[in-house]
């Protein structure tokens, strides 16, 4: 069944463009304010964006993997923050539109107040004493059986969307004799959801990623989704290699719009004793062909390993953790050296490049963090287990 529409959205390059800029216009503020989004996740929505995500079998536009992370990064480019939330709640759409995640009644709810506006979807996994679940460990975070579905107990971190999100996918285990593991979908507006701010970082600022804290929420029966289950994080014929990028790209994005400041820049800064535009002179035009050979590298391998894991070439799914490494090493080094070449106005709070610094920094904190990433590949390439 439908229950949106795609707004003719195809991620055309000027509708890529057209939605950077509209994003763009509200990023100072929120990262100043630091509140959540909402602008900007309405100009998303306003393009068709969320519409154009859903699979085409619920009325969407089943855009396919490498059209999301254009869109990602587009969105990345205009603010980071609203990109975040965006991706995560992408993650949902793309599984929902092969495996049927969540149950039939719930998923056109969401379908239907997506028409209207921009829903939020998000994971809730780290736990203050657990940290991130990607190095193991079981939640603290319960779901009780009760006759009528589940009562969920705990305390999440790091919750992006906290403030706004409209469904909490929080990971949880049952109290029964054995106990089971998964998400309980639980709506952001039900009695006993209590946001802690906690969030006050260096980038992302708009992103409300604050604690949550669950006092015996209810959830109904068929909100539980049992892991190992069919969703949310893998996508089928190879295409988990999209989803793990996912959030890489919108980095991507940021350095892309350090580099549009780093250019407009040289391109207008007429020194007194120069008498002509620094990009006229052989220092800032190799800076700029450092900035773009960063670039070229991130956005290669982003697409290209995205495109062969898409295909079902496992190399490349297995390559995907150690690709991720190195596109966001080459974004930081793309702002990196544009705001070592412009000094002083690119850390001041008048210009964005010192925001786009912050933010890019963000990126080493996904999953799969540098150290576990490398450790696999020298293992991999080693030929040793474990």
């Amino acid at each position: 069944m439908s229950a949106t529409a795609t707004a003719g959205f195809t991620a055309t390059a000027e509708q890529l463009a057209e939605l950077t800029a509209a994003v763009a216009q509200t990023a100072e503020h929120y990262d100043l304010t630091a509140e959540f989004p909402l602008q900007g996740l309405d100009a998303v929505h306003r393009a068709g964006v969320f519409a154009a995500v859903i699979g085409e079998r619920f009325g969407g536009g089943g855009l396919d993997p490498l059209e999301r992370l254009r869109i990602v990064q587009a969105i990345g480019q205009g603010d980071p923050s609203v990109a975040l939330i965006f991706a995560n709640t992408l993650g949902t759409h793309v599984a929902q539109a092969h495996h049927d995640v969540w149950p039939a009644e719930l998923y056109e709810r969401v379908l239907a107040e997506t028409a209207e506006r921009p829903v939020s979807i998000n994971t809730a996994r780290a736990e203050p004493e657990l940290g991130a679940p990607a190095r193991g460990g079981l939640p603290a975070t319960t779901a009780r059986r009760t006759a009528s579905g589940w009562v969920v107990s705990g305390r999440k971190a790091y919750v992006t969307a906290s403030t706004g999100l409209d469904y909490h996918l929080v990971w949880v285990k049952t109290d029964e004799t054995t106990p089971r593991v998964g998400h309980v979908i639980v709506p952001g507006d039900s009695p006993g959801v209590e946001i802690v701010e906690t969030w006050d970082h260096l980038g992302l600022r708009a992103s409300s990623t604050h604690d949550v804290i669950y006092h015996d929420v209810e959830a109904s029966a068929e909100s539980f989704l049992e892991i190992p289950y069919r969703g949310v994080y893998r996508d089928p014929a190879g295409q988990g290699g999209a989803l793990a990028l996912g959030h890489t790209a919108l980095y991507v994005g940021v350095a892309r719009a350090a580099q549009e400041f780093f250019l407009r820049f040289a391109n207008e800064r007429v020194p007194a004793a120069l008498g002509r535009p620094i990009a006229t002179t052989e220092r800032i035009q190799a800076v700029a062909g450092e900035i773009e050979a960063q670039l070229l590298t991130a956005e290669t391998l982003l697409y290209g390993v995205t495109e062969r894991a898409v295909a079902g070439d496992e190399r490349a799914i297995a390559q995907t953790p150690i690709a991720k490494v190195q596109i966001v090493r080459a974004s930081i080094a793309a702002v990196e050296t544009a705001v070592a070449a412009i000094g002083n106005p690119g850390l001041t709070r008048h210009n964005p490049l010192q925001r786009h610094l912050r933010d890019v920094l963000s990126s080493r904190v996904h999953p799969p963090q540098e150290d576990q990433a490398l450790v696999a590949a020298g293992r991999r390439t080693l030929g040793v287990g474990d």
